[in-house]
């Protein structure tokens, strides 16, 4: 039966390590990228390719996350009663964008196990798992392309990005085949973080997927690999070997990508983020261009 998707899956119960001491008592999902929490960002990319019923994998100490995404009566009403609308409407903006739901993944075993968690709201439909850490340009289409391949090839997409050699070990690496469509290709095996020099492509796998319901049978019967833990990809590559459900594809992404999970990266793309502003970037241009200028 075909489904017109509608769900997100957003895991979100990762501790952020490597923002400590910032996400000690703050979900990293938390953290500014300009002004909003980048959990909006990937909350907002679900709602514009369609998805409107989100739910979140959390764990300890995400409340925050809850926080956000419900109403603040008491800062809406004085931001009413000072007669700011402008403030008050991204206030409840985030209250508004889609209908959030919330589980928690309990034990920490792994992406895999964050995606098993959300099989009782699923059901038997496909739906999509965007994750935190890659923030996708909102001018750039991604997600809804995604969504087309899959609901027209009754498939799994994933979401593929061409990389240099040398980083290849970073990412979990496709095996891949051309389709005839220019970006589209069909995956026939994926390896998790392949030791440098034995990476299969260049074709890295970027945190979007969207999945048809029967990875949750395939998780279960997965046993941990990386890491001792679950690993997504470990299950996709069995959908890819197999042709299980319709098999494995892949949307080569050629926009713009933001990595907020290391901090350099993050600082990038606050930087290149408020550049694109326009209540921003006149500002910060000039400035950063003298900055640098000044650099020895």
């Amino acid at each position: 039966m075909a489904f017109h998707i509608t769900k997100a899956v957003i895991p979100a119960a990762g501790l952020g390590t490597r923002f400590l001491p910032a996400t000690k008592a703050m979900p990293k999902e938390m953290l500014p990228v300009v002004d909003k929490p980048a959990i909006q960002y990937v909350v907002e990319e679900a709602v514009a390719a369609g998805l409107t019923d989100v739910l979140m994998i959390t764990g300890r100490n995400k409340n925050a996350l809850e926080n956000h995404f419900d109403r603040a009566t008491e800062l809406e009403s004085t931001l009413a009663q000072k007669g700011d609308t402008d403030k008050l409407s991204k206030v409840e903006y985030s209250n508004t964008l889609a209908d959030v739901h919330y589980v928690r993944q309990g034990d920490p075993r792994g992406l895999g196990h964050a995606v098993l968690r959300a099989k009782m709201h699923v059901g038997h439909e496909p739906f999509a798992v965007l994750l935190g850490d890659d923030l996708i340009d909102a001018r750039d289409v991604l997600l809804s392309r995604m969504i087309e391949e899959a609901e027209s090839r009754t498939a799994t997409v994933i979401a593929l990005l061409e990389v240099e050699p040398e980083a290849a070990h970073l990412y979990g690496i496709a095996t891949v085949e051309e389709t005839g469509t220019d970006d589209v290709v069909r995956v026939t095996g994926l390896v998790e973080k392949p030791p440098t020099g034995s990476a299969p492509s260049n074709f890295a796998v970027i945190g979007r997927y969207v999945l048809q319901p029967e990875i949750f049978e395939v998780l279960e019967q997965t046993p941990p690999g990386k890491g001792d833990e679950i690993q997504l990809t470990d299950a996709l590559q069995t959908l890819a070997r197999t042709g299980q459900a319709g098999g494995v594809y892949g949307v080569v992404f050629r926009g713009r990508r933001y990595d907020t999970g290391d901090r350099l990266d993050y600082i990038k793309a606050i930087v290149q983020l408020a550049l694109d502003r326009e209540d921003l970037g006149v500002g910060l241009k000039p400035w950063l261009q003298e900055f640098v200028a000044g650099l020895d």
